[in-house]
């Protein structure tokens, strides 16, 4: 529907069109004349007369207050950060350490239960090695690739090495499948037996499944090509 415009309406729509979304302007514009344009005829009406609102770019095509043109150079261009009067006292200085910071050898509590150890700086996780394995490995090396420190009471706050145990992964997921680990370390001790026996067990069952696999696919082969056990039997005559 062609609309005519008046004085007036283009009064009206400098009047309100500063800082106004469209959407908005419209509906005043229509409930001001009950006329029924749409967002975007408003839009192009005020663009025809210069009128802009600073805000909706993509409706005043020919309005663009917030782009940078080609060629522009940033005011602070080559100004590392900002700095102003008050602000030193606040700022970070060479060497400053977090709130959170605390110095080697500190202990800390996981929420698991395990007492870890501060043993270096800046290696966020690899700063801290549980307790109870540097005290298994004070008295006897590394612990070896594969291996885990277990507490043979369950207590994860007996540090003594007669209840440190040194086991396996695998014997560690048989030890917690059978729940083998006591809380006393003697029987806990026992316990790795157990599990070391349920592991030879198994292997044993996966050797004699293989066997037996293999026993099939030569009984099968036999039964396709029965020609081949004849040629082996006449070769032996």
């Amino acid at each position: 529907m062609n609309h005519k415009y008046n004085p007036e309406h283009i009064k009206f729509i400098a009047a309100n069109i500063h800082g106004q979304g469209f959407k908005e302007l419209t509906h005043m514009f229509n409930t001001k004349f009950g006329m029924d344009l749409k967002v975007s005829t408003l839009a192009s009406l005020s663009d025809r007369n210069g009128l802009h609102n600073g805000r909706d770019t993509r409706l005043n095509k020919g309005y663009e207050p917030t782009q940078f043109k080609k060629g522009h150079v940033p005011s602070n261009k080559g100004q590392k950060g900002i700095s102003y009067p008050g602000m030193r006292p606040t700022q970070f200085k060479k060497g400053n350490r977090p709130a959170s910071w605390v110095p080697l050898g500190s202990e800390r509590i996981t929420k698991d239960g395990y007492v870890q150890v501060k043993i270096d700086e800046g290696k966020l996780q690899h700063n801290w090695r549980g307790k109870h394995i540097l005290a298994w490995e004070s008295a006897n090396g590394p612990v070896p690739k594969g291996h885990a420190v277990i507490f043979g009471d369950r207590n994860k706050r007996n540090f003594e090495i007669d209840n440190l145990i040194l086991i396996s992964r695998k014997q560690l997921v048989r030890l917690n499948q059978l729940n083998l680990i006591q809380h006393d370390a003697d029987l806990t001790r026992t316990g790795i037996i157990v599990a070391d026996i349920h592991n030879q067990i198994g292997e044993l069952k996966k050797s004699k499944g293989k066997k037996s696999h293999r026993g099939n696919d030569i009984s099968n082969m036999a039964k396709i090509h029965p020609e081949r056990k004849n040629q082996s039997s006449n070769l032996s005559t």
